[in-house]
């Protein structure tokens, strides 16, 4: 019996709900089934985003700057979902039915993709080459069905992003060294699938795109989608399955409702009269930062009651540690916002920088390059850089008083600089494409220009994310208060989101700016016609300038204190303070 007992997974039950037996649950067979519909859900966004503009503007007939924003407004979207996914999971459903509920709409965005696509009812005719290729707009129709398959698709993919990796943890047991070594490696594997994902995408579905058709490459992403789903729901007998701790959202707009409520009510003399729940296991001591928030601790006359219950109603009553928790993220916010520039920079890679390679020479022999295959080189770039790093950096610094390497805060720096050389390479690309297009007339299809002129911005902005993405990732979640990892990865996808929000509204703005009043437009209906070199130049600018606030935010940025545990002569006040009345 007792050794039955130690099998037993203490923080985890299994589909019964019954103690998870080590044995017969979690571990790496369940983990693997879960990555499937992780390597599912990469495969398929990431071969519709960096081929999207293609089809925008070679089949619905968009205009060039349009085309970018539909693709940067629908990323954008899909990573702004991931946070509802995420308070869906926490508080209303658990991971599992997120993963199974959000992978069945998953599956029916891209089908509904692969029939948008397929119809030719719903796309317009082909340009008309007698009369000087003049061709027609899609309609509203065509449009809006197109649009409807694309954000069903993003509502999917923000409900599996925001639990296949929590799920997949779920399967290791922290408190057991070898599960704990496990768990590590999963972190591993799981960048290592998203990355073979975007391969597999960027490559074989992006060349059947374009070389079979948009309707079969986007069947195949349903019907792999489906598949996964399928293998997903085999595995419910191993999961391990945890209690989920609440949404953090919601825990931050407690304290924020619990403070306002309270803004006129004094603060005690004494912050041992702050309310602290007794029974919480690891504590925050009180700082002096945002003492506003403190209001949300403070108990008042109203708050009396809470001697004989040990549960206060939370919206009107925090715990010191719950609003230092709070206090904690808020100190994250100036590192999120000078992050987030980064990422509109990344935009340009799936969006004008395939336009580019569109109209360039991509032909290795006989073979034509997918102009949205020129991603491939900044995923290779990707892989190369953390292997060099974690194979050829790593060593030196283990030899050092820096054994750890480079910081997380260094790491997004570095990621940040690599943007702006990114930005400043693109830019005389453009203008080496730009000055053959006025040589041989904007209107030839084909330049004689070859696309590997484009290689450096690929490969810069791929450097660059191989050290933000990680740092970023570690820096949130590590600095984020024990009880709100989850949020921390929401602050990270969100900076993603604003980045490629933040492209499509550079863009409205440059088109507002330089398009009126005789001005050139640098954002032209058409790429050759445009000054896009001047843009690239702008967002280089506005990189360095990021850089520069960055670096300050970074100086002053102190790393969140640890929790302790309450001493055991710890009494909570639950008195009413005589000067605390409510007011």
């Amino acid at each position: 019996m007792e050794e039955n007992q130690m099998q037993l997974v203490s923080d985890a039950v299994d589909y019964k709900g019954n103690s998870a037996d080590r044995n017969t649950s979690g571990g790496w067979v369940a983990a693997a089934l879960i990555l499937g519909v992780e390597i599912c859900e990469r495969l398929s966004t990431m071969a519709i985003v960096v081929n999207l503009v293609t089809y925008l503007v070679g089949t619905m007939h968009l205009p060039s700057a349009t085309s970018s924003n539909v693709s940067t407004n629908f990323g954008g979207t899909s990573y702004m979902l991931c946070l509802l996914g995420g308070i869906l999971a926490d508080t209303f459903l658990t991971r599992y039915w997120t993963i199974v509920i959000f992978a069945g709409i998953n599956a029916m965005g891209t089908c509904l993709l692969a029939i948008s696509t397929g119809l030719p009812q719903l796309r317009p005719p082909a340009c008309n080459p007698a009369q000087s290729n003049e061709c027609v707009e899609a309609n509203s129709l065509q449009m809006g069905v197109f649009s409807c398959a694309l954000y069903l698709y993003g509502l999917g993919l923000g409900g599996i992003k925001s639990s296949v990796s929590g799920f997949g943890t779920d399967q290791f047991d922290k408190n057991d060294k070898k599960e704990k070594q496990q768990m590590a490696s999963f972190f591993d594997i799981f960048y290592l699938i998203i990355n073979i994902g975007t391969l597999l995408a960027v490559t074989v579905l992006v060349y059947i795109q374009d070389k079979v058709g948009r309707s079969w490459g986007y069947g195949i992403c349903s019907v792999a989608m489906l598949v996964s789903a399928f293998i997903f729901l085999s595995g419910t007998k191993k999961y391990r399955y945890k209690e989920s701790p609440g949404s953090p959202v919601v825990q931050i707009l407690q304290v924020l409702v619990a403070a306002i409520r309270k803004r006129n009510v004094d603060f005690p003399s004494n912050i041992s009269h702050l309310y602290e729940d007794p029974a919480q296991e690891l504590r925050l001591s009180h700082t002096n930062k945002l003492r506003c928030l403190d209001k949300a601790a403070v108990i008042t006359s109203k708050d009396a009651g809470i001697s004989e219950s040990p549960t206060p109603n939370p919206w009107s009553l925090c715990s010191v540690t719950r609003v230092e928790e709070v206090k904690m993220l808020t100190g994250l916010l100036p590192i999120w916002a000078t992050t987030i520039m980064f990422w509109t920079v990344y935009a340009q890679m799936a969006s004008f920088s395939v336009q580019q390679a569109l109209t360039m020479e991509r032909s290795i022999g006989n073979f034509e390059i997918p102009p949205a295959s020129f991603n491939v080189f900044m995923i290779g770039s990707i892989m190369l850089t953390l292997a060099i790093y974690e194979r050829l950096i790593m060593p030196l610094f283990r030899k050092t008083r820096k054994p750890q390497g480079l910081t997380n805060l260094q790491k997004i720096g570095l990621g940040l600089f690599f943007s702006i050389i990114a930005m400043a390479a693109a830019a005389f690309a453009e203008m080496k494409r730009l000055s053959v297009a006025k040589t041989k007339g904007t209107t030839t299809l084909t330049l004689p220009v070859s696309g590997f002129l484009l290689l450096p911005q690929f490969i810069l902005v791929g450097i660059g994310d191989a050290f933000i993405y990680s740092g970023q990732l570690d820096f949130f979640i590590t600095e984020s208060p024990r009880g709100m990892k989850a949020i921390g990865t929401g602050l990270f996808l969100t900076t993603i989101s604003l980045g490629l929000f933040g492209s499509s509204i550079l863009v409205e703005i440059v088109r507002n700016v330089t398009g009126t009043n005789g001005g050139h437009d640098w954002l032209a209906h058409r790429i050759n016609d445009g000054r896009l070199d001047y843009f690239y130049g702008l967002l280089a600018v506005l990189s360095l300038i990021n850089l520069g606030l960055f670096l300050v935010c970074a100086k002053r940025y102190k790393p969140n204190p640890g929790e302790v545990a309450p001493r055991t002569t710890d009494k909570v006040n639950v008195d009413v303070p005589p000067k605390e009345e409510s007011a």
